[in-house]
C-alpha cells in the first residue's frame, strides 16, 4: 500500500505542530508526577503510549466459512505504486469459470486484508488469499448477471471507489516527491534550535499520604538522611524501586504543581512538601541542562512523515483556494469567515 494521505484540516494541524522529536518510551506503572491518563484526573498511570486501531480484530476464516470475509473487501482500492500490473508476468495462479486469477490479483487481496490478517505461515496466508479471491469472482459474476451493477446506489459507490483511488495516487507520489535531503535536513536542523533552548530536569521524588509524612522525611534527610534509601522505604510510588528516580522531563511532562516546586530547585536541593493530585512530594534536583536534540536518523522517520504530511496539506490548500467551495448545509450564520463568498467589488 501507499502512505496514507491525510486531509486538508488534518494535515495542516499536524504541519503547524511540527515534529516533536521525542523517542517514547514505556512509562514505569503508577510514575506518579507525570500527567495523567486522559479523562482520569486522579490516575497515577502515565499516558498510554499504544496505537490504537481503528478496526476492530478480524479473525481470518477457515476453509469452511472463509465466505464471511467477503464483506471486508467488496471494493479491492490500493494506493501503491503499480507493483500489482508488473506482477501479471508471474503467471496465472488459478481459474474460475476461465477468469484468470493471477498474482497481481493476490497482491491488491493482501494490501486489502493486511491488517486485518492474523499471524500465519506464509502458505497458509497465501492459499486462504486465492480462496478469497476465487469467492470474490464468483460472488462477483453473479452480482453482475442478478444486474446489481446497475443499480444507483452500486454506480455512486463504484464512483466514490474511483475518486478515493485517484485521490490516494495523487497524493501518494506527491508526498513521496517532497521527501528530499535538503527538506527533511532543515527540518531537523529548525527543530534542534528550538530543543536546545528548552531546559529539562532529572529528579527524584518520594510520595506519601499526609504533609506530616513528607516533613518527618525532610527533617531525616537534613540529619543525614539517604534519599534513595529513603525513597525505598517511604514512598508509595512503585517506581520508587530504583530511589524514586523520575529521570529528566521538561515543565510540560509533569502535573503542574510538580513542575514548579522541581524547576526552582537547583542541583542537590530539596523541596518543601509539594501537594498534587496523587499525594505529597518531596523533591531532589539531581540535574538541570538544555535539551539535546536526538540524532538525525533517531528521527529520520518522523521528519520524513511530517515533510510528506506538510506538502499534502499545503497542496490540498492550494487546490481548495482556488476551487468554489459552496456549503449547502450550512445557514449563514453557521458558516465560518473561509465559507462565506467574499465581498462584491464597488
Amino acid at each position: 500500500m501507499g502512505r496514507p494521505i491525510v486531509n486538508g484540516a488534518r494535515g495542516a494541524a499536524f504541519a503547524a505542530r511540527g515534529p516533536t522529536f521525542r523517542i517514547a518510551k514505556p512509562e514505569r506503572l503508577g510514575e506518579c508526577p507525570r500527567r495523567a491518563a486522559r479523562g482520569d484526573p486522579t490516575s497515577t498511570k502515565g499516558p498510554a503510549m499504544t496505537r490504537h486501531s481503528p478496526f476492530p480484530p478480524v479473525s481470518w476464516p477457515v476453509r469452511a466459512n472463509r465466505l464471511a470475509v467477503l464483506g471486508l473487501g467488496v471494493a479491492i482500492i490500493c494506493a501503491g505504486t503499480g507493483i500489482a500490473a508488473a506482477q501479471d508476468a508471474s503467471g496465472v495462479l488459478a481459474k474460475v469459470n476461465g477468469v484468470e486469477i493471477r498474482q497481481s490479483d493476490i497482491t491488491l487481496a493482501e494490501e486489502e486484508l493486511g491488517g486485518n490478517l492474523p499471524q500465519m505461515d506464509e502458505a497458509t496466508k497465501r492459499a486462504n488469499l486465492i480462496d478469497y479471491v476465487i469467492d470474490m469472482k464468483l460472488i462477483a459474476k453473479m452480482a453482475e448477471d442478478k444486474k446489481t451493477g446497475d443499480s444507483e446506489d452500486f454506480k455512486r459507490r463504484l464512483a466514490f471507489a474511483r475518486d478515493r483511488l485517484l485521490m490516494d495516487r495523487e497524493m501518494t507520489a506527491l508526498g513521496k516527491a517532497s521527501i528530499t535531503d535538503e527538506a527533511m535536513r532543515k527540518v531537523y536542523d529548525e527543530a534542534a534550535k528550538q530543543i536546545a533552548s528548552d531546559v529539562e530536569v532529572r529528579a527524584s521524588h518520594i510520595l506519601v499520604d499526609k504533609e506530616d509524612e513528607a516533613k518527618q522525611i525532610i527533617a531525616d534527610l537534613k540529619k543525614g538522611g539517604n534519599f534513595a534509601e529513603l525513597a525505598k522505604t517511604k514512598s508509595k510510588d512503585p517506581g520508587a524501586t530504583n530511589g524514586g528516580d523520575l529521570g529528566f522531563f521538561t515543565k510540560d511532562q509533569m502535573v503542574p504543581e510538580f513542575s514548579a516546586a522541581a524547576f526552582k530547585l537547583e542541583p542537590g536541593q530539596i523541596s518543601d512538601p509539594v501537594k498534587t493530585d496523587f499525594g505529597w512530594h518531596v523533591i531532589k534536583l539531581e540535574e538541570k541542562r538544555n535539551r539535546k536534540a536526538p540524532d538525525f536518523e533517531a528521527v529520520k522517520g518522523q521528519i520524513e512523515t511530517f515533510v510528506m504530511r506538510r506538502a499534502q496539506a499545503e497542496f490540498v490548500a492550494k487546490l481548495r483556494e482556488g476551487a468554489k467551495i459552496e456549503r449547502l448545509d450550512k445557514k449563514p450564520e453557521d458558516k465560518k469567515p473561509e465559507d462565506k463568498a467574499p465581498p462584491a467589488k464597488k
